[in-house]
């Protein structure tokens, strides 16, 4: 069971974004479990503490924003999970290469999309192979920067 750390400040953003992914996105992952977080200290302690297989961060967000949260959980974690960031607009992909993400989905969420990028995310965290960085989605395809 892969576990992802779904993080907004509000409830129907975190809600839309288990909705999108479902518990069971695809069968060599198994079911996945969802926590939901609103707050940039709690999840930066799940994180520390082992708690997460994947972030989901809301880089609208506040007032901690997802970006700055991936940029301090890569800069502060060993082996940190890999993180995807959702962003309220196309241009706003290329700040994935600060926050260090390691993948960008737009708003609003496309379930496919988003799907799609967290089973990659999970595959290649318990196969143990790095991410390439950042993978960013739009119209259903990967495009690397």
């Amino acid at each position: 069971m892969s576990t992802v750390l779904v993080y907004a400040d509000r409830a129907d953003v975190r809600a839309r974004v288990k909705a999108a992914i479902g518990t069971f996105p695809d069968p060599r992952l198994g079911e996945i479990e969802f926590v939901d977080v609103a707050d940039g200290r709690v999840l930066l302690s799940a994180v520390d503490h082992g708690e997460a297989d994947l972030c989901v961060l809301d880089a609208e967000a506040t007032p901690e924003g997802g970006m700055g949260l991936s940029r301090q959980l890569k800069n502060e974690i060993t082996d940190c999970p890999p993180t995807l960031l959702l962003v309220a607009r196309p241009d706003d992909r290329w700040l994935a290469t600060w926050s260090l993400a390691d993948a960008v989905v737009t708003h609003p969420v496309d379930p496919d999309e988003l799907t799609a990028a967290v089973v990659e995310l999970l595959l290649a965290r318990a196969a143990g192979d790095p991410v390439r960085r950042p993978v960013t989605y739009a119209s259903h395809a990967a495009i690397t920067p």
